[in-house]
């Protein structure tokens, strides 16, 4: 057992992932702080986190130039709520203060991998687009073509495929705006970069990307399809838009340092993500199958597994489960080869309102180490105390 992850990284490896088998236990997020720094020293230098990637900029303009506020950019550059977690305030000021003073080639950066969506709902692409449209100068109506923002934005327009607006006429126009955009966006790269600056034009690249990902996903939710086929399409598809931006944020960090991903197991995890969900089993592949079947062994994950939890109702596991024999090696928190972790039982006590996802030999297979963490918050308390 070991609390340093740099025994974990491979050397081939400049995307290391880890994980978390919830977002409603917060200890993962500071010990994820602590690990983020050990790898600061071996040279990372950039961190991606499961949150909207165009929100993310207000982070990392805080974090390497000083824009705004912390509390400005915890306010509007996170998604899902996470700006309210006091892990990801700590991680935010800590990044600040290391980049002060340092030039720009050592600052640490910054960047949120997700798509403006959520699961079951995904806003109306306009303010994106408009915002490419803009940069580029053009006279386009893209309001007029996305009509009440309310419409893309309602959650029936997702969840109900009758209901959707992504096989419309006017979605397939704006697919087509969009598209002619992103070609005038490379086209005129070189003057556009030369009047303004790269930074700029890829800002502008994030914000059109990310508008055109919002129409391939409401698109998606308009297919008259099997139900779970359709859910399972739209799981699948957040995590390809997750896989392209995280892939696109390593050929902007590459010749800067590795990178440090921090999301959910089943994003992460390199074999398909399965989920049982109102009597429907969905499966798809997750960003760690994507990008990992990409880029070999320049991509490797990290599990982690939790014992117990207060935070979110989480009782103690049974012994002959993966997470028992972990909590008789691990005090408080550690990381352990998976190769190390003994034959065991998949608990079963975890309830969907928690967010847990179990230790399973699938996932024991296909990983290098686990990060266990024994009692939640209580562990680190004692650990740090």
């Amino acid at each position: 057992m070991s609390q340093d992850i740099r025994d974990f990284v491979p050397a081939s490896c400049d995307i290391l992932a880890l994980g978390e088998p919830t977002h409603l236990e917060p200890a993962f997020a500071r010990v994820r702080n602590e690990l983020f720094a050990q790898l600061v020293d071996r040279g990372f230098r950039s961190i991606v986190l499961e949150t909207d990637r165009v929100a993310a900029l207000t982070v990392n303009d805080f974090v390497q130039e000083g824009v705004g506020s912390l509390d400005l950019a915890m306010s509007e550059g996170f998604s899902h709520g996470f700006g309210d977690l006091e892990a990801n305030r700590e991680l935010v000021a800590w990044m600040r203060d290391y980049n002060e003073n340092r030039p720009p080639a050592e600052r640490l950066a910054f960047h949120g991998m997700d798509a403006p969506l959520e699961n079951t709902s995904a806003p109306s692409p306009r303010r994106y687009l408009e915002h490419a449209r803009d940069y580029l100068g053009l006279d386009l109506d893209i309001a007029g073509l996305c009509g009440e923002d309310e419409r893309w934005s309602r959650a029936e327009a997702v969840m109900d495929s009758a209901a959707s607006i992504g096989a419309t006429a006017e979605a397939e126009r704006l697919r087509t705006t969009a598209d002619d955009l992103l070609t005038t966006l490379y086209v005129r790269a070189p003057e556009l970069i030369a009047t303004t600056s790269r930074t700029e034009w890829h800002r502008a690249e994030t914000y059109l990307t990310a508008g055109l990902g919002l129409l391939r996903y409401h698109k998606q939710a308009a297919q008259r399809i099997d139900e779970s086929e359709r859910i399972s399409l739209l799981l699948g598809t957040r995590d390809a838009l997750m896989a392209r931006n995280l892939l696109d944020i390593r050929s902007i960090e590459d010749r800067r340092g590795a990178t440090l991903v921090f999301a959910h197991n089943s994003h992460l995890q390199e074999r398909p993500s399965t989920m049982r969900m109102t009597e429907m089993d969905l499966e798809w592949f997750s960003v760690g199958a994507i990008v990992g079947s990409l880029v070999g062994d320049r991509y490797a994950f990290i599990a982690s597994s939790l014992g117990r939890s207060d935070a979110i109702g989480l009782g103690e596991p049974e012994p002959d489960t993966y997470e028992g024999f972990l909590q008789t090696r691990i005090a408080t928190w550690g990381l352990t080869p998976a190769t190390e972790v003994a034959a065991g039982l998949t608990r079963t006590d975890p309830i969907p309102a928690q967010g847990y996802f179990p230790l399973d030999r699938a996932t024991l297979d296909t990983v290098g180490a686990v990060l266990h963490i024994t009692s939640g918050a209580t562990a680190l308390t004692h650990a740090s105390g």
